[in-house]
């Protein structure tokens, strides 16, 4: 009869620790994964060679920070986050990586995350509800199919999104396709940026 109690303490204690381990895994101020929680997460969907990987940062962020105060920026962060997760469904997941960068992982089940990804870039530029109308901002996308680069896992994966991300913030240009939806940048990411073009890395960005 003594070890009842102690098996009863001990199996709360395992939720207590479970439940403290989620919360550490969830972004306390737009509840989506952290890093470590959403790369534990979209590393098992990477296997799926449907899955698209898509890194978003909201444009002029710290501009907003500084004219309008924290409180917009938050609201502003919690819309993406928001609107992030709704589109990405189920089956898939997103992540705030720090900042105003998300992550997401989708599963692209009709081979159209050109299409999607376009109505995606549309939906996180609306103005944020109840908000004053003049905080107005766009988020920068960046995606890659898995498919297409097999041998990538999903650091490699997030580097060419983050590849495309930073052309499509460079170019300014709003929705850029060509063909099967690969922008086929000049510049493709940060590093290439300092140490001259890649011409070979093919990517897809959305900007505005």
């Amino acid at each position: 009869m003594s070890a009842l109690p102690l098996a009863v303490g001990w199996t709360a204690h395992v939720h207590w620790l479970h439940g403290r381990l989620n919360t550490a895994r969830r972004d306390p101020l737009t509840g989506l994964l952290t890093r470590d929680g959403f790369t534990r997460r979209a590393t098992a969907l990477v296997r799926d060679p449907r899955a698209v990987v898509v890194l978003a940062d909201v444009d002029r962020f710290k501009q907003i920070n500084d004219t309008f105060g924290h409180a917009a920026g938050d609201a502003l962060l919690k819309a993406t986050a928001d609107r992030l997760t709704h589109h990405v469904g189920r089956s898939g997941v997103a992540g705030r990586l720090g900042g105003d960068e998300f992550a997401a992982v989708l599963i692209d089940d009709h081979g159209t995350a050109a299409d999607l990804l376009t109505v995606l870039h549309g939906v996180l530029a609306r103005p944020v509800e109840g908000q004053d109308p003049a905080v107005r901002t766009t988020v920068s996308l960046g995606w890659v199919r898995a498919a297409d680069f097999p041998g990538d896992d999903l650091s490699g994966l997030l580097r060419r999104a983050d590849e495309a991300m930073y052309a499509a913030k460079q170019a300014c240009a709003g929705t850029r396709r060509a063909g099967l939806g690969w922008l086929f940048a000049t510049l493709a990411g940060r590093r290439a940026g300092r140490t001259g073009a890649r011409a070979d890395a093919p990517v897809v960005g959305v900007a505005a």
